[in-house]
């Protein structure tokens, strides 16, 4: 067993000794190197731009301005895609940009020899601008007569508006003696600052694009970088080396799709783009800015009877993950505490000209947190209560049950907290100790309490992936839609595989796919229901056989050359499954191999399929053969009936049952 033991992490060595590889360690030693041309207002549009002297500057391969790319625009948020167009993020940006809507916005791009005749060249570039006033603060963005940023997204500088209301707040408030508390919180710009500034590089492999890139979304950068460009997304192969640190920057498309369309303009020659700490703060992503307005009625006795709060996100230029941040705070609102009556929420996310906000650890949470924690002390100080006792009068309760997205609150681990805490920094005596100070330095003692839900369906889509290859030694590969970027996921994983497939955790791999594609080997592959089995080195004598043969015997129906086709494939994963499971499956009894054996050798498929699947009859078990032919299924469903059957008292032990590949039959 695996789960819930503290194992070795899987890549502890490789980081520690420094073996471990990140984007710049594999980039190519001659690769071209490719600088960003940014803007020098916050707000206007490019007139012209004059690269005549940077072209004509030793090492300069090429210069692509903001009048030369592809009129595409395109999201860049990391979620899954849809079909319906209300699950899709917004799409406002281009590769470049004429109109420029943040100090910092990218206009212009230069590929040369090297970093630093790049940079030379930046600075030969003449731009000619056509300025407006920038527009910072959020309520003059909302303002009317204030230019619109992204008129092609929206009549007003508006992205998006949500609200709620459960009860009715205005009848609450009505309620004789209560108490009102209003209050006006704003939290700051953050940048994310992790160690590894975003870096890409980009070649061709014939008429495919090839990235190589320090995200946390890989999957989403090949399909943002197909639609940027206006290819198809199967032209596009995205890699990911270790991260060295996202916190949610690097869950957003930032420059894969600039970095991919440079490579196509220089022959599919390898281009690097390495974004330096500056443009990281400028040119990125930040986290939001965000405007409280909260306003909580009160009993006496500190009962929140109704509670509302107008919620103003600084989106900046592009939308990135937009609403959705806000939109998570508000729900945190309604959450965290109760209300009796009422509770009532407003949210809205706002385009202004400042550096694009986007994801970042927490999502939304930490600035409804501090908001409402600061409210909800104002409220105990205006109460003359304790801090702590408010806050288990009103907070969270097991059972809770979210009635607009029916998420439920499993634990009373809240409450607990806040005793268990006051208990352990001995808040009583302290708080009584420190109530009536004066002068310049004083001490203080202070409490919050947040939640971080899990589950966003049906607001958004949520999307999961793993693909599983069994190897004949009984080792397993694993592919998964996660990535690792620090956090552990990579050993969770293993844990997870080994758990369920009750195999040691040193056997299962977490394939990082650095592979080029020429040293890929050629692989069969059945995949069903999200698994895939390896198949190699064997014949297709017996399941050509098989599948001729028996075609309308076990299906009812005269095959085409594709359908043969389709289960001849499925028949070799049967064929290698039976090679595979003797020599280390525990339930592989004496009968069953027998069964298995007698059937090959006599060429009767009726055994191999009963003793394979014993519960089921002929008909059940060609249904089982059609249509789920998924090898983890197969071992489970496997190792239950044998364990369920008379058979189970004759299983013997799996130091008995390594049998050689050698004795097996010999079309294997």
């Amino acid at each position: 067993m695996s789960v819930g033991k503290s194992i070795k992490r899987v890549d502890a060595y490789e980081k520690v000794t420094g073996g471990a590889k990140y984007t710049d360690d594999l980039c190519p030693r001659n690769a071209l190197v490719a600088k960003v041309l940014h803007s020098t207002i916050a707000n206007g549009v490019v007139k012209s731009i004059d690269t005549s002297k940077a072209e004509k500057l030793a090492g300069v391969e090429k210069i692509v301005t903001c009048f030369d790319v592809p009129d595409i625009l395109f999201p860049t948020a990391g979620h899954p895609w849809s079909t319906q167009a209300s699950h899709q993020d917004i799409a406002d940006r281009k590769l470049l940009n004429k109109r420029v809507r943040f100090y910092g916005d990218d206009i212009a791009a230069v590929i040369a020899d090297n970093e630093v005749n790049a940079n030379r060249a930046l600075k030969l570039i003449k731009v000619e601008y056509e300025e407006y006033e920038p527009v910072l603060d959020v309520f003059k963005a909302m303002e009317n007569g204030v230019t619109t940023i992204h008129p092609e997204i929206s009549k007003s500088n508006i992205l998006a508006h949500s609200d709620y209301e459960l009860g009715n707040y205005n009848n609450a408030v009505k309620e004789k003696g209560l108490l009102f508390f209003e209050g006006e919180y704003e939290t700051q710009v953050v940048q994310h600052c992790h160690i590894e500034p975003p870096i890409s590089y980009s070649y061709m492999e014939n008429d495919r694009i090839v990235v190589v890139s320090s995200t946390q979304i890989p999957h989403i950068v090949r399909r943002v970088v197909g639609q940027a460009l206006g290819i198809s997304w199967g032209k596009v192969r995205v890699i990911k080396p270790y991260i060295g640190g996202g916190f949610g920057n690097k869950q957003d498309i930032l420059y894969e799709p600039l970095n991919a369309y440079l490579t196509t303009q220089v022959g599919g020659k390898c281009v690097k783009l390495e974004i330096s700490r500056e443009e990281t703060f400028s040119s990125t992503r930040v986290r939001h800015s965000i405007k409280f307005k909260m306003k909580t009625a009160v009993r006496k006795d500190g009962t929140f009877v109704a509670r509302k709060v107008e919620a103003y996100s600084n989106q900046g230029a592009y939308a990135s993950h937009g609403h959705s941040i806000v939109a998570n705070a508000i729900t945190c609102f309604r959450q965290l505490y109760s209300a009796e009556k009422s509770v009532k929420g407003d949210a809205y996310t706002v385009y202004t000209n400042q550096s694009s906000a986007g994801a970042m650890r927490g999502y939304g949470i930490p600035q409804v947190v501090f908001a409402l924690e600061s409210h909800v002390d104002d409220i105990a100080k205006g109460l003359n209560m304790d801090p702590g006792e408010l806050r288990i009068k009103n907070c969270m309760k097991k059972g809770f049950k979210d009635p607009l997205n029916a998420i439920e609150c499993h634990t009373d681990a809240i409450e607990k907290c806040i005793i268990r805490g006051k208990e352990y920094i001995n808040w009583d005596n302290k708080i009584n100790k420190y109530k009536n100070q004066t002068g310049n330095i004083r001490r203080g003692i202070g409490m919050s309490i947040f939640s971080y839900k899990t589950g966003v369906y049906p607001i958004s889509l949520e999307t999961a992936s793993c693909r599983i290859a069994l190897n004949q030694d009984a080792s397993v590969q694993v592919q998964m839609g996660a990535t690792e970027i620090g956090q552990g996921a990579d050993t969770v994983f293993t844990q997870m595989v080994a758990e369920v497939l009750d195999i040691k955790h040193d056997i299962v791999q977490i394939l990082m796919n650095l592979r080029k594609q020429e040293d890929v080997k050629r692989e069969e592959t059945a995949k069903i229901t999200g698994a895939a089995l390896q198949i190699e080195d064997f014949t297709d004598e017996l399941s050509n056989w098989y599948v001729r043969t028996n075609r309308e015997r076990f299906w009812g129906e005269e095959l085409t050359d594709d359908k043969i086709g389709a289960y001849t494939t499925l028949y070799k994963v049967l064929v290698n499954l039976i090679k595979i499971s003797a020599p280390f499956v525990p339930f592989m009894t004496d009968e069953i191999y027998q069964n298995l054996v007698y059937g090959l050798d006599n060429k009767q498929p009726e055994s191999i399929h009963l003793c394979l699947w014993p519960e089921y009859n002929e008909k059940e078990v060609d249904t089982k053969l059609e249509k789920e032919m998924d090898l983890a299924y197969t071992i489970v469903k496997l190792g239950r009936s044998a364990r369920n059957t008379s058979n189970v008292k004759n299983r013997q032990p799996l130091s008995k049952m390594l049998i050689s590949v050698n004795t097996l039959p010999e079309y294997y």
